[in-house]
C-alpha cells in the first residue's frame, strides 16, 4: 500500500461519456464513447494548473494514489504523482485517462455494441495516437480545461504529448516525453508484429471475437508480453537482476524452466494474460506503429512542429534501447531548429526502457526542478 503521506491517497474512478461521433483517422466513426480517467489534485480558480498523464501500452487511466477496495493496486506513476512528489498534486491538478480502445473502462474492443448487443471485437476501429489526443481534447474541454500547463508522458505516452503539441499548440503550455521517439523504427515494428502473431494464431483468439466463445487467447498474450518484456529491460539490467541463476539449483535437462529469467518472464506473462485484452493489445501496437507526425511533412519532423508553442523537456536514458537517445535527439533538434525552448537530458542508468518508471533520483529530481520552474511561470 502506498505511504499515506506522500500519496494521491484513495481515488476514484470516473466516467465521461459522450455522444457526439468519434472520427477516427481511418475514416470509422465511433457514434458513442465513454472515457474513464482521474483526477488528483485542485483544479486552481483560473483553471491553469492541469495537467494530463497519458499512459503507455498496459497502463490506464490510474497513475497515482489507490483504491480504498483495493490498497495494493497502486497508480502506475504513483513515484511520480502525488503530495510533495515531482508532480506535486498540492500545486497541480492532475488527470489521467485510458484512451478509447482500452480495456479498463474506456469504451473498447470488449465493450458492447448498442447496434448489436454483442462485443464490439474485431469490428472496433483501428485507433491512432491523433485519435487520442482528440478524444482526450473533448475530455479537458468537458472539464472546462481549454489549456493544459503541460502534457506529459513516457514512450508511447511521450507520442501523445508530442501529438498534443503539434495538434493543439494553443492549448499546452509545456510538453514533457521521456523515453521517445518520433517515430518507431523498422526493428521495433518488427517486435510489434511477433507480439501480435502470438495473439491472432492462438487458436482462442477466433479473429478477434473471442468474447462470445467463452475464451481468451491467453497463450498468445503470454507470448506477446514476454516479447515485449524482454525488450523493456537493457541487458545488464536482465544480468544484474537474473544472471543465469538456475531455479533449482542445478539444470534439469529438459525444455521447462531451468533459468530464473525464464521463470520471471513467465510469470509476467502470466499476469498479463489475465488482466489485459487481447484485441487491446492488437490496437495499441498499431497506434504506435502508425505514429509518424513527419510523414505529413514529407518525413521532415522540423516542419511538421513548425506551429508548436510549447516548451519541452526531453528526457532520455543511455540503456534504452528501444527508444533511444538518439530518438529523443532527433526530437529536440526539431524544436531547435524552431527555435523553442527545450532543456534534453540523457540519463545514464542501467534499467533500459523502463526507467522512466523507475525511482531514479536524478531523473526524479530533475522532474521536479522542471515543474518547480513551470509552476512559478503559471
Amino acid at each position: 500500500m502506498a505511504n499515506e503521506e506522500q500519496s494521491a491517497g484513495a481515488v476514484r474512478p470516473q466516467t465521461m461519456h459522450f455522444d457526439t461521433p468519434l472520427a477516427f483517422r481511418s475514416g470509422t466513426v465511433l457514434d458513442a464513447y465513454d472515457l474513464m480517467y482521474e483526477t488528483y489534485g485542485t483544479l486552481n480558480a483560473a483553471r491553469s494548473n492541469a495537467v494530463l498523464v497519458c499512459h503507455a501500452l498496459n497502463a490506464s487511466h490510474h497513475v497515482a494514489g489507490y483504491y480504498a477496495d483495493d490498497p495494493d493496486n497502486i497508480g502506475w506513476w504513483d513515484n511520480m504523482v502525488g503530495p510533495g512528489k515531482p508532480l506535486d498534486t498540492d500545486r497541480y491538478f492532475v488527470i489521467g485517462v485510458n484512451n478509447v480502445g482500452g480495456c479498463f473502462g474506456s469504451t473498447g474492443p470488449a465493450s458492447i455494441n448498442t447496434k448489436t448487443g454483442l462485443a464490439y471485437g474485431s469490428s472496433f476501429p483501428v485507433v491512432t495516437v491523433e485519435d487520442w489526443v482528440k478524444a482526450q481534447a473533448r475530455l479537458a474541454t468537458r472539464l472546462g480545461i481549454e489549456r493544459f500547463a503541460a502534457v506529459m508522458g513516457g514512450s508511447l505516452g511521450a507520442m501523445q504529448a508530442l501529438q498534443w503539441s503539434i495538434a493543439y499548440p494553443d492549448r499546452v503550455g509545456a510538453v514533457m516525453a521521456v523515453a521517445a521517439a518520433p517515430k518507431l523504427s523498422a526493428q521495433n515494428i518488427a517486435f510489434n508484429e511477433v507480439a501480435r502473431r502470438a495473439i491472432t494464431t492462438d487458436p482462442d483468439f477466433h479473429g478477434g471475437d473471442f468474447y462470445g466463445h467463452g475464451v481468451k487467447p491467453k497463450r498468445g498474450l503470454r507470448l506477446a508480453r514476454m516479447i515485449g518484456h524482454i525488450t523493456y529491460l537493457s541487458d545488464d539490467a536482465m544480468m544484474e537482476k537474473f544472471g543465469r541463476a538456475l531455479r533449482n539449483g542445478t539444470i534439469g535437462y529438459h525444455f521447462d524452466v531451468d533459468f530464473e529469467v525464464e521463470s520471471y518472464l513467465r510469470y509476467q506473462g502470466d499476469k498479463f494474460a489475465e488482466y489485459f485484452d487481447a484485441n487491446t493489445y492488437l490496437l495499441i501496437t498499431r497506434a504506435l506503429d502508425y505514429f509518424d507526425p513527419a510523414e505529413a511533412a514529407g518525413g521532415d519532423l522540423s516542419k511538421a512542429m513548425s506551429k508548436v508553442k510549447s516548451r519541452f523537456l526531453v528526457a532520455s536514458f543511455t540503456s534504452d534501447w528501444r527508444f533511444s537517445p538518439s530518438r529523443s535527439r532527433e526530437i529536440v533538434k526539431a524544436l531547435v531548429d524552431n527555435r523553442l525552448p527545450v532543456t534534453y537530458a540523457e540519463i545514464d542508468a542501467p534499467h533500459g526502457h523502463d526507467a522512466f518508471l523507475l525511482d531514479d533520483s536524478r531523473y526524479l529530481a530533475l522532474v521536479r526542478a522542471w515543474y518547480d520552474d513551470l509552476y512559478a511561470s503559471l
